[in-house]
């Protein structure tokens, strides 16, 4: 896979014009767009279509997590919808799990199937919170690679999962488990509202397939800038891990 295309840029962003504005600036030095709910809930579908015909591909980052046959249906509309990528929650178990991979399956008889990422332990979360909040004793490395089992026993393409936990995927479920790690901040940025983050070159050697990166591009100065010296550390990191 080409380095640019294991950049995911977060259209994090509610203004629609500014958005279409930052796809046609992007989609030639970024793999996919990832459509979150807040520009989803505010333009819908039909967002999803503009951003494809703007040149941009679409990872579609709703999480769903629901009864097993309103996900799946949710999952075959996805698919109707052409988005490169979409997600899960693995917390929704696993016949839920089955039940979205076959839908999704039959939707397009096996064939461009969009990749189905699980959801593991979102970033904002640590230790504390799972215990606290979720009544979850493991430690998030723990839970984490409990969640990634059961999504590729159910047949899912990979992951979500914060950098702390690449290398650990990784090394028990194998290169073809992708891996997709939100949480990247360039050397010298906030994290934000994000607890377990690293940098795209950190990511990369860890392991990392898809990394995400929101605001370090959207609030830059010159976006395509800040997009192409991600990429170029991206590309010294996968030289080095080589």
């Amino acid at each position: 896979m080409d380095t640019k295309e294991r950049l995911i840029v977060a259209l994090d962003l509610a203004e629609r014009e500014r958005v279409l504005g930052l796809v046609s600036q992007l989609h030639d030095c970024c793999g996919m767009f990832k459509v979150g709910l807040e520009p989803f809930c505010n333009y819908g579908p039909a967002f999803v279509k503009e951003i494809q015909e703007a040149g941009g591909r679409v990872f579609l980052d709703l999480k769903f997590h629901d009864i097993p046959r309103t996900v799946a249906q949710a999952g075959r509309a996805a698919a109707r919808l052409g988005v490169a990528m979409f997600n899960v929650h693995i917390a929704g178990g696993r016949e839920m799990l089955r039940a979205v991979v076959e839908e999704v399956e039959d939707e397009t008889g096996g064939k461009r199937m969009p990749l189905i990422i699980g959801v593991t332990v979102l970033t904002s979360l640590g230790a504390e919170e799972l215990f606290n909040d979720l009544g979850i004793e493991r430690q998030p490395l723990d839970q984490v690679l409990f969640w990634a089992e059961i999504a590729k026993e159910c047949g899912l393409s990979g992951v979500v999962a914060s950098p702390r936990e690449i290398a650990a995927i990784r090394e028990r479920f194998g290169e073809d488990f992708l891996i997709v790690t939100p949480g990247i901040r360039p050397a010298g940025s906030s994290a934000g509202d994000q607890k377990r983050i690293s940098t795209p070159g950190e990511a990369i050697n860890a392991g990392a397939d898809y990394i995400v990166v929101g605001r370090p591009i959207l609030q830059a100065v010159d976006s395509r800038e800040a997009a192409r010296r991600i990429l170029r550390e991206m590309e010294e990191s996968r030289d080095e891990r080589k």
